[in-house]
C-alpha cells in the first residue's frame, strides 16, 4: 500500500498550461527515429533502437527497421499499432525531494515516486521524467522535465555538472579525514575527488558540505564509508546552478526563464 502523501504540496503557478519552452518544429523534423521514440516516452534511445530493429515500429503505415530514419513533416509513427508523438512544449520543474520517495516515473511495488508529488492534472499530458537520480533515503534537488537532450547534458559525466551535498554522519568528522577527502582517494569503481569540502556549520562537526561533479551510484555514501563513517542524512542542496532557496522539502516549482536558459545551455 502506498505511503500517505502528507508532503505532496505544490508551489506551482495557477496556469492551465505549464510555463515552459515551445519545441521548435525543426527540433522534430530530421530527428532520428530512435530519438523520436525516446522523446515520446517509449524507451531510452538504445532500447528504442532495438524496438525499431525488431519491426514493431511503423512510419506512415509501413514498418521501419532503421533507427536512423529521419522524421519528416507529417510523419505518423506507431509502436505496436499505437500512435506516439513528442510533446510540443518543454516543461522544467525543480523538486525538493523528501526521504522515502523513489526517483522514478512509476514503481511496481506501489511506493511513492517523485512523479506522485506533482499532483497537478495539467501535467498529465506531458511525458515527464526525473533527472539527477537520488536514492530513496537521500533528499534534495531534482529536475523533472520532458527535455531529453537537456537531461542528458545534466547527467552525462563529460559535462561535469556541479552538485553540492550536505552529509550528516554518525560521528564527528576529523580534520585528518577532511584532508583525505580534499586530496581524494580510490573507491572500488574508480577515483573519488571533491571540488571542495568543509563543515557545513562550524558548530556541527558531524555535517560535511562537499561539492562534486561526478555522479556514480551512491558515491557520496560510499566515499564516507571508505573513511569509516555512516551517512545518516544526505541532502543535495545545489544542482546544475539551482538551489533550494524558498523551496521547502516536498514542494516543487516551475523553473523561470533565466533558469531554463541556464540548464539548457550551461555546457
Amino acid at each position: 500500500m502506498k505511503a500517505p502523501r502528507t508532503f505532496q504540496r505544490s508551489q506551482a503557478r495557477n496556469s492551465r498550461t505549464p510555463p515552459g519552452l515551445d519545441r521548435p518544429k525543426d527540433d522534430i523534423i530530421g530527428m532520428r527515429l530512435n530519438k523520436y521514440l525516446a522523446h515520446s516516452g517509449v524507451a531510452s534511445r538504445r532500447q528504442a533502437a532495438e524496438i525499431v530493429k525488431s519491426g514493431k515500429v511503423s512510419v506512415n503505415g509501413e514498418v521501419q527497421k532503421s533507427p536512423g530514419y529521419q522524421i519528416e513533416a507529417g510523419d505518423k509513427v506507431t509502436v505496436g499499432g499505437k500512435e506516439v508523438s513528442v510533446d510540443d512544449q518543454f516543461v522544467y520543474i525543480l523538486l525538493n525531494k523528501p526521504k522515502n520517495v523513489i526517483t522514478t516515473t512509476s514503481d511496481e511495488l506501489d511506493r511513492t515516486t517523485v512523479m506522485d508529488l506533482l499532483g497537478d492534472p495539467n501535467l498529465d499530458n506531458y511525458r515527464l521524467f526525473p533527472v539527477g537520480r537520488l536514492d530513496k533515503d537521500t533528499t534534495g534537488l531534482l529536475i523533472i522535465t520532458n527535455d531529453g537532450d537537456t537531461a542528458k547534458r545534466l547527467t552525462h559525466p563529460s559535462h561535469e555538472v556541479v552538485k553540492t551535498y550536505h552529509a550528516t554522519l554518525d560521528q564527528e568528522f576529523s580534520k585528518m579525514d577532511l584532508a583525505k577527502l580534499e586530496i581524494g582517494y580510490d573507491l572500488e569503481d574508480g577515483p573519488f575527488k571533491v571540488d571542495w569540502a568543509r563543515l557545513a556549520n562550524e558548530d556541527d562537526p558531524t555535517t560535511v558540505a562537499l561539492q562534486i561533479h561526478i555522479g556514480r551510484n551512491r558515491i557520496v555514501r560510499r566515499a564516507f564509508e571508505e573513511l569509516g563513517y555512516t551517512v545518516q542524512k544526505l541532502d543535495r542542496v545545489y544542482f546544475g546552478g539551482l538551489t533550494k532557496k524558498d523551496l521547502p522539502r516536498g514542494f516543487w516549482r516551475f523553473l523561470g526563464e533565466e533558469e531554463v536558459r541556464m540548464v539548457r545551455h550551461f555546457s
